[in-house]
């Protein structure tokens, strides 16, 4: 299969335009290419592709479908990033390792080489892919595998040890496993979105609807003070109130897993905590409690339900959380603030929103090979 090339990350942030967007009311025709602050346009469609590693994402293809990477073989990345679920799982909270129960919702991998943070509370570099996968493999509340374990079991597959010969010119070994993976994962990315297209300079790509919906957005909504630039994400860390998963009080698994990331994390006092803190654990700054890091809005038609709990079954659900104002918390941005939008207005940024998603992806697991024994001596 021929793999999709790579994007690099571009994340343009524009709190200051948005405010002048929504004062001078721009409108559909001009508001893609509304004046820039500095280098900083309102909107930007997302960049070219660039190539990438060929033969290390081919491999990381097979590996990021193969279940050997994780501690009790029954795990793939693939399990909770299913490309027939938008790369996420479809699931308000995410099953962790074998039968633990995660905490948060698994985040989509569309364009993910885009990110300056992974993870929402934004613990790991956007720029490392390596690195967010070998927290992903290695982690005991995910896929539990010792690196040591799966460069074993991966050179006991002759046509895994040819590939890594051909991507990395030796045997398997941690690091190139998760470079591998890595690289694969710069493939995943938004294909024929309308509103890429209507920023390509097809008019014609979005309905009226849509385009009332992206002066909304630009304008009135003010969505665009945290959601701008190739990324559609300022690519920093927000506090809106967002409720905890119900499931978060009353699983006591959900609890278990909470409490031992952020026991690993380093948490203040983290056993008297009963909430998801977000990027406190990360900074152990009181001002960054209840903060997570803005998603990319691209194809966030096929990512549901939302939000770092999963709380919000569709984009409608969403549009009103964001019209009333947020939700309660610490921290909470000052940017939020009762909208007052009309049905009509709300079923506009719904269309918009909708334009954002492109083709569902293609991609299929792939047949994976086999084990058979090496020979003695050939280890």
């Amino acid at each position: 299969m021929k793999t999709k090339r790579t994007i690099l990350t571009r994340v343009l942030p524009l709190a200051a335009l948005a405010t002048a967007i929504a004062v001078s009311g721009v409108h559909a025709a001009d508001t893609a290419k509304a004046a820039d602050t500095g280098d900083k346009p309102a909107f930007a469609p997302l960049p070219d592709a660039k190539e990438v590693k060929q033969a290390r994402a081919d491999l990381g293809r097979y590996l990021f479908f193969d279940t050997r990477l994780s501690g009790d073989t029954a795990t793939s990345c693939s399990t909770c990033h299913d490309p027939a679920k938008g790369w996420s799982d479809g699931q308000q909270l995410s099953n962790g390792y074998t039968s633990i129960s995660y905490f948060r919702n698994a985040p989509s991998l569309f364009n993910a080489a885009f990110r300056n943070f992974y993870m929402w509370d934004g613990r790991l570099d956007g720029s490392d892919q390596g690195a967010v996968v070998r927290d992903m493999l290695t982690e005991a509340h995910t896929m539990n595998m010792d690196s040591r374990l799966a460069q074993e079991r991966l050179k006991q597959v002759p046509e895994y040890a040819a590939m890594f010969e051909t991507a990395f010119g030796g045997d398997p070994y941690g690091g190139k496993i998760y470079g591998a993976i890595g690289e694969y994962i710069k493939t995943i990315r938004t294909e024929n979105a309308p509103f890429d297209k209507f920023l390509k300079g097809d008019k014609k790509a979005l309905g009226a609807d849509a385009k009332r919906g992206m002066d909304l957005f630009a304008g009135k909504a003010g969505c665009i003070s945290c959601h701008n630039g190739a990324t559609l994400s300022d690519g920093k860390r927000h506090a809106l109130g967002v409720p905890d998963n119900p499931e978060l009080a009353t699983n006591a698994e959900r609890q278990i897993s909470m409490l031992r990331h952020f026991s690993t994390m380093g948490t203040p006092n983290y056993m008297n905590l009963r909430t998801d803190v977000g990027a406190y654990v990360v900074s152990k700054d009181k001002a960054d409690i209840g903060k997570f890091a803005t998603p990319s809005l691209w194809d966030v038609g096929q990512t549901a339900p939302y939000m770092h709990s999963g709380v919000f079954a569709s984009l409608a659900a969403v549009v009103d959380f964001y019209d009333a104002g947020g939700g309660d918390g610490p921290n909470k941005s000052g940017l939020l603030k009762p909208l007052g939008l009309s049905k009509k207005e709300k079923a506009d940024l719904v269309a918009f929103l909708t334009s954002l998603t492109g083709d569902a992806p293609k991609e299929k697991a792939p047949e994976l090979p086999a084990y058979k024994l090496r020979e003695l001596g050939k280890n």
